[in-house]
């Protein structure tokens, strides 16, 4: 016998963290065929100088 468990989550559309710091929030273009984003030069450096900086 299946448990009769109705319980929805709730809140699970909820972003947890904000995006509109990322690389890729100040899109420069967009790949043709896959529609990647591709950020401009400065997030990119952003991005990078992010990373070394908090390397464990």
């Amino acid at each position: 016998m299946m448990a009769k468990n109705k319980k929805k989550e709730k809140g699970t559309g909820l972003s947890i963290e904000k995006q509109n710091t990322a690389a890729w929030a100040n899109i420069k273009r967009v790949q043709p065929v896959s529609r990647v984003p591709i950020p401009d030069n400065q997030q990119v450096q952003n991005a990078k100088e992010w990373v070394d900086s908090n390397q464990k």
